[in-house]
């Protein structure tokens, strides 16, 4: 019992990180209707960037998102209006290899920059836990969860509340009626990338003192990202939420009851159980 209830906070914690990574992507495919296959990528530049904020100016990893979060939102704004923009409402064949395109150059340019070494980033509290009644908790995950479902909450607020998250909304739910509304959804298109780029960023750095940061750790994290969406519901935060901490929680019991090889396959079992039994996922609608 205290093995599972281990794996299973393990699990949690891992899978709120996971979750951020997964509302960048939904939200980017919520209101351009664009497949995102550079969102990985966005991630590794943002571990770069938090790895050379900690070697060369000591800032710490999670202090380091402060300095991330508007950098990346700037990066994926500029993104978006110089390459994304020109193939919104194109063929998704047009949008998948631009934004493979997009993946390729920031990958092989950090390679290029940086080498394809890889780098640790060691922290005083990068290996450090903490028991309560025998199950041990990994600080720098704890920490971690708890900035994720922080920045989780703000981003809650941001679109419920304020005129420009409504807006966003409004042009997730109909581009041409918000469009015709008033709303300047090309503006709104700017900013939702500039989002997802920015939350994809801060998982990077969340991530980088418990990860190897290498140029081609995007690919694994933008198929997590497209699993985790997929299996919350395409568009829907909530569901990517939930898909989050539901892939973190199957490959940390996956990883311990049947070893560290299988846990992807887990993940993809219950992926392809949840596409069969509800296709539009498990926050998603019927005609999504």
């Amino acid at each position: 019992m205290t093995i599972f209830l281990q794996s299973l906070i393990s699990g949690i914690l891992v899978g709120g990180v996971y979750a951020l990574i997964g509302i960048g992507l939904t939200i980017i495919f919520g209101v351009m209707r664009v497949i995102n296959f550079a969102h990985g990528d966005l991630l590794m530049v943002g571990m770069y960037g938090t790895f050379y904020l900690f070697t060369l100016f000591n800032i710490d990893p999670f202090i380091s998102i402060v300095i991330t979060m508007p950098l990346m939102f700037l990066y994926g704004g500029f993104l978006q209006k110089v390459f994304i923009n020109r193939i919104i409402g194109s063929l998704p064949q047009n949008q998948i290899l631009l934004t493979i395109g997009m993946g390729l150059v920031m990958s092989n340019g950090i390679m290029l920059a940086f080498t394809s070494d890889y780098k640790i980033l060691s922290t005083t509290y990068s290996s450090s836990s903490f028991d309560i009644l025998g199950i041990s908790i990994s600080t720098p995950l704890l920490i971690s969860f708890a900035i994720t479902a922080g920045i989780t909450a703000v981003l809650y607020w941001f679109l419920l509340k304020t005129d420009t998250g409504q807006a966003i909304r409004a042009t997730a739910q109909d581009r041409e009626a918000a469009q015709l509304m008033g709303i300047n959804v090309k503006r709104m298109s700017i900013i939702a990338f500039g989002l997802g780029a920015s939350l994809a960023g801060t998982a990077g750095a969340l991530i980088s003192p418990t990860y190897y940061i290498f140029p081609q750790v995007g690919s694994t994290f933008t198929l997590k990202a497209f699993v985790i969406t997929v299996l919350g519901g395409m568009g829907s935060i909530v569901g990517a939420t939930l898909g989050g901490i539901l892939i973190g929680v199957a490959e940390s019991i996956g990883g311990v009851y049947f070893g560290s090889g299988w846990k992807e396959v887990v993940v993809f079992v219950l992926f392809l159980l949840v596409l069969l039994f509800k296709p539009s996922g498990l926050m998603g609608k019927s005609n999504a």
